[in-house]
C-alpha cells in the first residue's frame, strides 16, 4: 500500500479536474462558485469531471453562504441527486447560531449519502469548541476527514493548534484524518510532514492566474513534489 501523502485540488469543471490529474493530485474536491467559498456542483458538471478523470472525487454539500445549512429539504435533495449520479464521496459541515454543530442537519444529509465517505470542512474552524465538535461527531458512519487550517484566519495563525491535534491522532474523536488547507503555503510543509499531518488541500494555489483562471498541472506538480519531500 502507498504511504505518500495525499494532496487534494479544488476543481471547478472538467478542464481544472484534469489538469489537477496530470500534476499529481490523488483527490479533487469539486465545488461550485468559489466566490461564496464553495457551493454544491450541479449534477451535469459532476457527471462531466466523474468522466474526465479516475481519481477520487469528493462533492460540497452547501447551497449558501456561511456555515448555516439554509433549506434543509433542499440541501437533501441536491445530495441525493449528487449520490443518483454516481457521486460516493462528499463534504459538508454545518454550525448552529451557538457555532455548535448542526447535529440535526448533518445526520440527515449522512443519511443521504448512507455508505459514502465524507469530509467535515472548515466550519471546524469557526466552531465554540473544537474538542467538543469532535466529540459530537465521533459516532457518525462515513466521517473519515477533517479539513481545518487549525484557524479562521488561516494555517499562519492555526499551525500550533494543528501540531497539537496531530499530537492526539490516537484519541477518540481525532481518529479522522487531518486534511490541511485554508492559506496553505509551500513553507509550511516541513512542520506539518516532520509532525506526521499526511493531507494537504490547495485551492488558489494550484491557479497561478487567480480563481479566473484554470488549475495549472505545473503548479499541482510543485506541490506533489513539495509534499512528497
Amino acid at each position: 500500500m502507498s504511504k505518500r501523502a495525499l494532496l487534494e485540488v479544488i476543481a471547478l469543471d472538467a478542464r481544472d479536474a484534469a489538469a489537477a490529474q496530470a500534476g499529481g493530485a490523488d483527490r479533487l474536491e469539486l465545488v461550485s462558485d468559489m466566490a461564496r467559498d464553495g457551493l454544491s456542483p450541479s449534477r451535469e458538471t459532476f457527471g462531466r469531471v466523474r468522466a474526465a478523470v479516475d481519481i477520487p472525487l469528493r462533492v460540497m454539500l452547501r447551497l449558501a453562504d456561511g456555515f448555516g445549512a439554509g433549506d434543509v429539504d433542499t440541501l437533501t435533495g441536491v445530495a441525493g441527486g449528487l449520490r443518483a449520479e454516481g457521486a460516493d464521496e462528499f463534504v459538508l459541515g454545518f454550525l448552529d447560531a451557538h457555532g455548535d454543530p448542526d447535529l440535526v442537519t448533518v445526520e440527515r444529509l449522512v443519511a443521504e449519502i448512507e455508505g459514502c465517505r465524507w469530509t467535515f470542512h472548515r466550519a471546524i474552524d469557526r466552531a465554540a469548541d473544537r474538542t467538543s465538535l469532535r466529540k459530537q461527531l465521533a459516532d457518525l458512519p462515513g466521517l473519515d476527514t477533517y479539513l481545518t487550517a487549525g484557524s479562521a484566519s488561516g494555517v499562519d495563525d492555526g499551525l500550533p493548534v494543528l501540531l497539537a491535534e496531530a499530537a492526539r491522532r490516537d484519541e477518540p474523536g481525532y481518529e479522522p484524518r487531518l486534511l490541511v488547507g485554508g492559506g496553505l503555503r509551500l513553507d509550511h510543509l516541513p512542520a506539518l510532514r516532520a509532525a506526521g499531518l499526511d493531507a494537504f488541500h490547495i485551492g488558489g494555489a494550484a491557479r497561478p492566474g487567480g480563481w479566473a483562471a484554470p488549475v495549472a498541472a505545473a503548479a499541482v506538480r510543485e506541490w506533489r513534489e513539495a509534499v512528497d519531500g
